[in-house]
């Protein structure tokens, strides 16, 4: 694989993508690249911010730029797995059952405030993200090559939420932050919502879909093929290992993590049009990828430290290979 190559397709996959999303995205740079290597990794994302901080625009927007089939699933304590999973169906006409496809049978499903769905409900999307497949009255269902699950959770409000089980957190590539935006990224969002006129409540609908399912699965094979030199994998490993002995975090790294901390550093590096890691990537991926898979300890909470600030903490305290 050809670095001029590898250029190429980052020109016309990951910045076509890039610059749809921020017509209508400002102010988040990390959120819109994180996605974008999700989205080149093949990774499912968990997007965790306050209301109005443009969660689900983020996702819908994504979608919109993807010629890719969307589904949007409104999560709900009453949402049952077959909400979301399909269900057979009794034809009285035919005497048969035909099954009938529930909106996980799509490329990209947006799930939206996620941790409002009951544990059962919660099980089912367990299965789908692991498995790429759904089970239905003993049947397993193959998903698309393409599905990709993208989260939104509130950080905020727990009422009537029901906390994600530390398997599920697992299977998210990454939890990407979403913050309040700069006072200039926030000024221009206002123009750009006072332009659309009556089209602001809808601002994902003027993102023109530039890429499609085909053009996804070549970026992500490109991926796989990108470089990892052994003394970037010892320095993966040294991170992950040391963080199950730092002193602030009751649950360190798994071995998943490590393996997905890769994956996301050779994305990262293929839309920079690179064909090998360096440790500048899996530092940059450190924080996304590893924040929702450590636990702190109760004295480190009270002393208000915070996942990303140990992983940082992490990230000074091992040396980086030349």
């Amino acid at each position: 694989m050809s670095e001029n190559k590898i250029s190429d397709d980052v020109l016309n996959v990951g910045r076509a993508v890039q610059t749809e999303l921020q017509r209508v995205i400002h102010g988040q740079p990390t959120a819109i690249q994180s996605l974008l290597v999700a989205m080149t990794a093949g990774g499912h994302v968990l997007i965790e911010g306050v209301p109005g901080v443009a969660k689900t625009l983020l996702a819908r927007s994504l979608a919109a730029a993807l010629r890719c089939r969307f589904s949007r699933i409104q999560f709900t304590p009453d949402l049952m797995p077959s909400d979301i999973t399909g269900v057979n169906v009794f034809e009285s006409a035919t005497q048969e059952f035909n099954f009938r496809p529930g909106p996980l049978f799509s490329d990209i499903v947006l799930a939206d405030e996620i941790n409002r769905a009951p544990a059962k409900t919660q099980a089912a999307l367990l299965e789908a993200m692991q498995e790429h497949q759904v089970s239905i009255d003993g049947q397993s269902r193959a998903l698309s090559p393409c599905f990709t699950v993208v989260a939104t959770q509130n950080p905020i409000e727990y009422e009537g939420t029901y906390p994600l089980p530390e398997a599920q957190l697992d299977r998210f590539l990454m939890k990407i932050i979403v913050d309040y935006p700069g006072e200039e990224d926030e000024r221009a969002m206002l123009k750009t919502m006072q332009a659309l006129g009556d089209k602001a409540s809808q601002a994902h609908s003027i993102v023109r879909p530039v890429v499609g399912a085909e053009e996804i699965m070549n970026l992500r094979a490109a991926s796989h093929a990108v470089r990892v030199d052994d003394t970037v994998l010892e320095y993966t490993l040294r991170l992950i290992r040391q963080s199950r002995g730092f002193g602030s975090l009751t649950l360190g790294a798994s071995p998943r993590a490590a393996i997905m901390l890769l994956q996301a550093a050779k994305a990262l590096a293929l839309l920079r049009s690179k064909d090998y890691v360096t440790p500048d990537e899996i530092q940059l991926m450190a924080l996304p990828v590893l924040r929702h898979r450590v636990r702190l300890t109760p004295e480190a909470e009270i002393e208000g430290l915070t996942p990303d600030a140990c992983i940082e903490s992490l990230l000074a305290q091992v040396d980086v290979p030349r």
